[in-house]
């Protein structure tokens, strides 16, 4: 903990809370109207920087009070470009240049590190995000200190009379000194915000409040009433969750719970469909592969979801389906596919229709009314940790006859309560904890809102999502990078700015995707996210040019 000047804990962050920008427009005012006459006053008493929109601010706070602040952007044309006509001439040559604006400190705070410890947060991110240059309009009252920090001058004064300011900049290696240099920063009690890790994967995902101390907590036995109780309720509320009779947990993965249902797809009479439209349902064939059960496969392309009159066409040259296996979202390629209809055409032709909802629930609405098996994990939407797999049905489960492994075999559940085996009672209150302390109905509505808005926006940016409008998953984005940008590279470049996406995964770096995912209790996407999604196109085509 630092304090200068009877003054507690200083805080060096990027501006996030809504407070923090209303503090910024304040000291705006006091600093670019009330003391420097740049601009015009008002009743408000309040400055909105035309750029706002488009800043990053580094600021300085303590406790609930910002003392000094300072903005960076990197879109042309800059506000000096409105100063100083070809400003590209004064300058050395740069890849990537940004402009600083709006240095201020509180006046009772300006003989303070403050001022210091601005810049050098400034610096780090501008390093982060490989700009080569910056430039800098610096007040003619302060131009001994630029000096000092490293800027250069370059061309004339611009500004006005009473409010004249030297254009400045300052290059990679000068900000690089500044920022191993400076005295502050090796004061072992300057706070310095740590980078912020947001995690945009389809698992493992953030997890919900209380999930991580109710792993955490002393176990109970899987035998004692406490633990039947807080079982059976679970249950009870995962069922009501996505309209199901009953829910079968199992300690393991998604994939057992695939693997589980393919076992009890083997007890039923006449063959299947496999329904393929990406990896999963890809996967899905294998599963029944590997059962040995007797099925058939339709596929259609990737980004694209079933046709239902076709399908019915299908189903109808070949007689005897009884079951149906689908991926509710092909989580491979953003696509939601349509479950209603999927099973009203199952309906109409008494065929049984089993689901992969993986990273359908808990992540959208999810009716699984009907359907007669659905497999989820307790990681993925449902914002728990990994570990659990659940098995959703329509009726009580057949008697395999001891076909396959008992722990294979559902109707070994219904006879023992739910729980024939040894089952985690930490990873069952991790679970509860998941499903009590989220509001499925708002993450919902968020998640689609935030979806629309970012695929707006990286549309603008010239990126393509794979699938097709009319059937896009509301919390997966699986984007289509060009030839010339590998998938692996830009995964790694976001994972460094402190953005976690999907892009390891096999099929995605054979494809060369990447994927932006809403799932668990994630944050909405900033501004700096997409900035960086633009940044990093450009600096992996440019560099290809050179």
């Amino acid at each position: 903990m630092m304090k200068d000047k009877g003054m507690e804990t200083l805080v060096f962050k990027i501006a996030s809370e809504p407070w923090e920008f209303e503090a910024i427009h304040t000291l705006n005012y006091q600093t670019f109207v009330e003391e420097i006459p740049q601009h015009k006053s008002n009743k408000n008493h309040k400055l909105i920087d035309k750029f706002h929109n488009q800043n990053t601010y580094v600021i300085c706070i303590q406790g609930c009070k910002l003392l000094g602040m300072i903005a960076i952007r990197d879109k042309r044309p800059f506000s000096l470009d409105y100063k100083l006509k070809n400003i590209e001439s004064y300058l050395p040559g740069f890849k990537s240049i940004f402009e600083i604006r709006l240095l201020a400190v509180a006046n009772e705070y300006r003989n303070t590190v403050i001022f210091t410890g601005i810049l050098k947060k400034l610096f780090e991110l501008a390093l982060e995000r490989g700009y080569d240059l910056g430039i800098i309009s610096g007040t003619t009252r302060q131009i001994k200190l630029y000096h000092h920090i490293g800027l250069k001058s370059f061309g004339p004064l611009v500004g006005k009379s009473n409010a004249l300011y030297q254009p400045m900049y300052i290059t990679f290696d000068r900000a690089m000194d500044f920022k191993e240099n400076s005295s502050i920063f090796k004061n072992k009690n300057t706070m310095i915000e740590k980078k912020v890790v947001l995690n945009y994967l389809p698992g493992p995902v953030s997890v919900v409040k209380g999930v991580v101390e109710a792993y955490s907590a002393k176990s109970d036995s899987h035998r004692g009433r406490q633990f039947m109780r807080n079982f059976d309720s679970l249950r009870k509320t995962l069922c009501e969750r996505v309209n199901s009779e009953k829910v079968y947990i199992l300690m393991g993965s998604g994939t057992l719970a695939n693997d589980i249902i393919s076992a009890q797809l083997s007890l039923l009479a006449g063959k299947g469909l496999v329904l393929i439209n990406g990896e999963f349902g890809k996967r899905l064939e294998d599963h029944a592969a590997r059962a040995k059960l007797n099925y058939e496969t339709y596929s259609i392309a990737d980004g694209q979801t079933f046709d239902i009159k076709e399908l019915s066409g299908v189903i109808q040259k070949s007689s005897g389906y009884s079951w149906l296996w689908a991926v509710h979202c092909e989580t491979s390629t953003g696509v939601l596919n349509d479950v209603s209809s999927l099973y009203d055409l199952c309906r109409q032709h008494n065929i049984k229709l089993c689901l992969d909802s993986i990273s359908a629930v808990g992540s959208c609405h999810v009716d699984l009314g009907g359907i007669y098996l659905a497999s989820a994990s307790s990681g993925k939407g449902i914002g728990s940790l990994p570990g659990l797999a659940l098995v959703f049905s329509g009726e009580y489960a057949i008697s395999d006859g001891r076909q396959f492994p008992r722990y294979f075999d559902l109707s070994h559940y219904d006879q023992k309560n739910g729980v024939p085996h040894t089952i985690s009672s930490n990873a069952i209150y991790a679970l509860s904890a998941a499903i009590e302390n989220s509001d499925w109905s708002r993450r919902f509505v968020n998640v689609k809102r935030w979806s629309e808005h970012f695929r707006e926006k990286i549309d603008n940016l010239g990126f393509t999502v794979l699938a097709d409008m009319s059937c896009r998953a509301p919390h997966i984005t699986t984007i289509i990078l060009p030839e010339d940008i590998s998938s692996m590279e830009f995964g790694r470049k976001m994972q460094s700015a402190g953005f976690l996406i999907s892009y390891r995964s096999e099929y995605l770096l054979y494809k060369n995707y990447i994927q932006v995912c809403f799932m668990g209790e994630c944050e909405e996407p900033t501004n700096e996210f997409v900035n960086y999604l633009r940044k990093i196109k450009y600096d992996i085509k440019w560099r290809g040019r050179g």
